[in-house]
């Protein structure tokens, strides 16, 4: 079993296998740490397991046949948001090239200035319209450099990204993930964002 905070060589090779099947965990450094975690939260959502972050033996099979999701798009440059997986997938004409753990709407009610609303992400095909590189204090919280693609619904960083949904409607990916998706150009304004 190998888990958060494990260190060493076969850390390292985990680190390596999962960028090489696209599950996005940052620098191969041996550590496990959060982005790690991320990472086998995405590929054990991929895979259909129990999405603990810990690399059983379950986790270590879908690793060796090298589970990895399927695209919607077939054309251009698309972000899928897979809802039902909780995934967040970059696309190129049909091919997924970057796996991201995500967490939408958790589909419960909150209040908000004395209304009642239902935390959900609408499905639909987007563009991303309007982005703020740095903190945008929401409403409803903070948000890590937006990318907004359906009025006030974004894919954002998060300190807090769990496995489930647990948004009021946006996708939440870690800071880190942000900050590459920022830094590689990954969602300029116009992208197509698909959420199914």
């Amino acid at each position: 079993m190998l888990r958060n905070g494990d260190k060493g060589a076969e850390v390292k090779a985990l680190q390596e296998r999962l960028t090489a099947l696209g599950y996005w965990n940052g620098k191969a450094d041996g550590n496990f740490g959060s982005l790690t975690r991320q990472a086998i939260f995405a590929l054990q959502k991929a895979a259909g397991l129990t999405r603990d972050g810990v690399v059983g033996p379950k986790t270590r099979r879908a690793l060796k046949s090298g589970v990895r999701p399927k695209a919607t798009s077939s054309t251009g440059h698309v972000v899928e948001i897979n809802l039902r997986r909780q995934l967040l997938l970059l696309v190129d004409h049909g091919e997924v090239r970057t796996i991201l753990n995500t967490s939408t709407g958790s589909n419960q009610y909150y209040e908000y200035e004395g209304e009642r609303y239902l935390a959900v992400t609408p499905r639909g095909r987007f563009r991303a319209s309007r982005q703020i590189d740095g903190w945008r204090n929401g409403p409803l919280g903070p948000l890590w450099r937006p990318k907004y693609f359906n009025g006030g619904i974004a894919v954002h960083g998060a300190y807090s990204v769990p496995p489930y949904p647990a948004s009021h409607g946006c996708a939440r990916v870690s800071i880190p993930a942000m900050n590459w998706i920022w830094a590689s150009n990954k969602l300029p304004l116009k992208t197509r964002v698909w959420v199914y």
